[in-house]
């Protein structure tokens, strides 16, 4: 499943229709706030939400960012995985 970029969001789309996203917010010009993700129901249990945070981690290095986690699933993922501290905001 392709994983596109959109206004402040990456997503993964079928028919038109949004299955999965996850959302964010400039703040600054060296931060954004995640904000909020969402997979659809057919989608869970398949890893699709931490592939989105992959990308927005990936996203953050590309645009030398720092994320500051709103959304609680984010925040875990964020906190749990030592490969992801160069970008979570102080």
């Amino acid at each position: 499943m392709e994983i596109k970029q959109g206004h402040h969001r990456f997503y993964i789309e079928r028919d038109g229709e949004d299955i999965a996203e996850i959302t964010y917010q400039p703040k600054g010009e060296d931060r954004i706030v995640v904000d909020h993700t969402y997979v659809s129901e057919e989608l869970r249990g398949q890893g699709i939400a931490g592939k989105l945070v992959d990308k927005i981690v990936t996203f953050a290095r590309e645009e030398q960012k720092k994320i500051i986690p709103l959304c609680p699933y984010v925040k875990i993922k964020l906190d749990e995985n030592e490969a992801y501290q160069d970008v979570v905001a102080d």
